[in-house]
């Protein structure tokens, strides 16, 4: 394993950690020496992370630090790639191109040889049939972040339209469709609605009275048992 490899994975391990932690677990965990681990938080450290603590008292990192691009393995370096490839197929413009230039920003940092690995991977996404993104999916995107109720005009598979207030809080991209998952007022339940389906959305400027991260548990729970698409 590469020391920047090891540095990022000391890293993570601290971040598991709200109290802190030996530098003895620490070191079992990483397969290296106490020295090493010492040496390597010491080099964190240098790098601007604050972590609190000494030999024989435990460490803990306080919130807030990442490491910078170039600490990026080459596997990883390919998953970004991929997955910018991917999402600029599958996604709305906006988003595609949001991706694009979080990558470029990654690939600014990067030392010549990972760079040279982001110009010329090989994993590619194959185009199939391109599919129109809709036209509100930013809307739907924001909504969902900001945990806010939308009213949609949404046509079902019986080609019958109906209007619903949902509370959108995930979406998911298939490679010829958008589906969104939300609670509807109408229903009183969780739907799914495919994005294609929606006829007209209009942001109703309202927080829904439940937070996002409690409906995803609820859902999750939920999902033993069928989920109507509407």
């Amino acid at each position: 394993m590469s020391r920047a490899a090891r540095l990022l994975q000391l890293l993570e391990a601290l971040r598991g950690h709200r109290h802190p932690v030996s530098a003895t677990t620490l070191a079992a965990k990483l397969h290296v020496s106490p020295r090493t681990l010492y040496r390597d938080v010491a080099t964190l450290r240098e790098q601007g992370a604050q972590i609190d603590g000494a030999a024989g008292m435990g460490y803990v990192l306080q919130p807030g630090f990442t490491l910078p691009p170039l600490m990026f393995g080459e596997d990883e370096i390919e998953a970004l790639v991929l997955g910018v490839r991917w999402v600029a197929l599958q996604a709305d413009p906006t988003l595609a191109q949001a991706a694009r230039q979080a990558l470029e920003r990654i690939r600014a940092t990067l030392p010549g040889p990972l760079r040279l690995a982001v110009d010329t991977s090989g994993l590619l996404v194959p185009p199939g049939r391109p599919v129109a993104p809709e036209p509100w999916l930013p809307t739907l995107r924001r909504a969902i972040r900001t945990e806010q109720s939308v009213h949609i005009a949404y046509r079902d598979a019986h080609n019958l339209v109906s209007q619903r207030t949902v509370w959108p809080f995930a979406m998911a991209f298939f490679q010829e469709s958008r589906m969104l998952a939300a609670w509807c007022e109408l229903r009183q339940d969780f739907r799914h609605f495919r994005a294609d389906r929606v006829v007209a959305l209009t942001e109703t400027g309202l927080r829904y009275p439940a937070r996002r991260h409690t409906l995803m548990r609820r859902w999750r729970d939920q999902m033993g048992y069928p989920l109507a698409l509407d």
